[in-house]
């Protein structure tokens, strides 16, 4: 922020502050970014003539189409954003403790592991993730398909903290909200990562820049949370040198490593720190969530958690919404929602499931239009390889036509697996035609949506649950 900016906030009063166009009101202070189909430069004139008092943007004066009287030049308007941000709510995270948590899968359920662990050990403690946003009783609600919410709102719930006596904050961090700086103006105690795998580069375009979105967040980090088997994790080392460093691994000798573990009735392992052993239990499934437990742990061990109140909270935590959660019925098979949408959350999701059945496991899932492409034919390359039948349906389709999504997804699909899987557009027709297939002893699966309350068709958002629509088939089948 400039100082002439810094200054103009201190002694100017405004009323608010506003980045869309649209929803300018008299007295505010505007700020004009350039979005992916809009430039808020070009709208100046508009914005001045319903009342901004004064407006931030990265446009030189002279570029500029209408000139504002009060108008202050920003290398970065998002970065501003956040800062100003920031400033109009008294910095909250400058008077808390800031962990963020991000990575390509687990971030939900390390989030709400670290936020429910902490809870127990009686911190004050909040947190703000894609299923949730709790400030002591209350949740709060960020939208749809929202992780990381804009600057605006997330300042604002940081300010609701502060003035609930929070003393540790629990963000989850995207590389979306990374890039765009909805951070920018956060002040962070410790960064966690969870792992960097194949996802988002429709709009990152390589997973280099992928990965150096996520670095940002260790960037700004006081202490850092790596986990050791990730592909990332030398990379990260080599740039991170000036952090404490906390290592976590399945496999390799470091800070916290998970060792005989059992994916019997749940899971089961044992962590070794400093020379000593320390024995889990978990509802979760699947190695892949020992991973975020490690990373939990750790992060809870460096705010002063003991290992028993660790061991006796972490037996109790439950899924989040969405995640391995199981929607039980009276037919003899087990039916489970997952949020999966990537090829490695996939895979570690089919291979955990394909160990709880000697039967049938199916399949349903999609892959969002829009979205990146290029992991729709491994998504179905992984599915018709360890399902026994995949069906292939919508999952937010936008503006692209399903039947294209399909054409895409059937590119991954080996000669030999040709008849393991079905398409069906409509999402609770798939739903509906995987119960009727499933018999005595199998396992129905169906990820993508998780959590999620809506589906978007163009630009409509329309109420969904796959939750809602398997109690819906069940209960007619009753």
């Amino acid at each position: 922020m400039t100082d002439k900016l810094l200054s103009f906030l201190q002694k100017t009063p405004f009323t608010s502050v506003v980045d869309d166009s649209r929803k300018v009101t008299k007295d505010c202070l505007f700020v004009a970014i350039k979005g992916a189909h809009f430039d808020a430069h070009d709208f100046l004139a508009e914005v001045i003539k319903k009342g901004a008092v004064g407006v931030v943007g990265e446009r030189k004066i002279k570029d500029l189409p209408f000139v504002p009287q009060n108008y202050f030049q920003v290398d970065n308007s998002r970065q501003a954003l956040g800062e100003i941000a920031a400033f109009v709510n008294n910095n909250p995270s400058e008077e808390m403790e800031v962990i963020g948590i991000t990575g390509t899968d687990g971030k939900t359920t390390t989030a709400n592991l670290i936020y429910h662990i902490l809870n127990f050990a009686k911190k004050k403690v909040a947190v703000v993730s894609t299923i949730n946003a709790v400030v002591g009783n209350k949740n709060l609600d960020t939208g749809f398909h929202v992780t990381n919410p804009e600057p605006l709102q997330l300042q604002s719930i940081l300010a609701q903290m502060v003035a609930d006596k929070t003393k540790i904050a629990v963000l989850e961090v995207t590389s979306h909200g990374l890039d765009q700086d909805r951070v920018a103006g956060v002040k962070f105690d410790t960064g966690v990562l969870t792992n960097i795998t194949h996802e988002h580069l429709d709009y990152h375009k390589t997973f280099a820049n992928y990965r150096d979105a996520k670095l940002k967040l260790f960037l700004k980090a006081k202490t850092v949370v790596l986990n050791a088997d990730d592909q990332s994790f030398n990379y990260f080392c080599q740039r991170l040198s000036d952090k404490k460093v906390i290592t976590y691994s399945l496999t390799k000798s470091v800070d916290y490593l998970a060792t005989d573990i059992s994916e019997k009735d749940g899971l089961s392992f044992v962590v070794v720190n400093a020379g000593q052993r320390y024995s889990f239990k978990s509802l979760l499934f699947g190695r892949y969530n020992v991973s975020n437990l490690l990373a939990a742990i750790a992060t809870v061990r460096l705010y002063g958690v003991g290992w028993p109140d660790i061991q006796k909270t972490v037996v109790t935590f439950e899924s989040p919404k969405g995640r391995m959660e199981e929607i039980k019925n009276t037919r003899g098979f087990r039916t489970f929602v997952d949020f999966a949408h990537t090829p490695n959350a996939l895979e570690n999701l089919l291979k955990t499931v394909r160990q709880m059945t000697d039967k049938q496991v199916i399949a349903v899932f999609g892959c969002a239009g829009e979205r990146d492409v290029a992991k729709r034919p491994l998504m179905s390359d992984i599915a018709t390889k360890l399902a026994d039948l995949s069906i292939f349906t919508a999952e937010d389709p936008r503006h692209e036509r399903i039947e294209d999504i399909f054409e895409a997804m059937k590119q991954g699909v080996a000669p030999s697996n040709r008849a393991k899987y079905l398409t069906i557009p409509d999402r609770m027709e798939a739903i509906g035609k995987a119960i009727s297939l499933a018999k005595k002893g199998d396992l129905l699966i169906i990820c993508g949506k998780g959590h999620e309350q809506s589906m978007c068709f163009g630009d409509e958002e329309r109420p969904w649950s796959d939750q809602g629509v398997i109690a819906q088939i069940f209960a007619r089948m009753s």
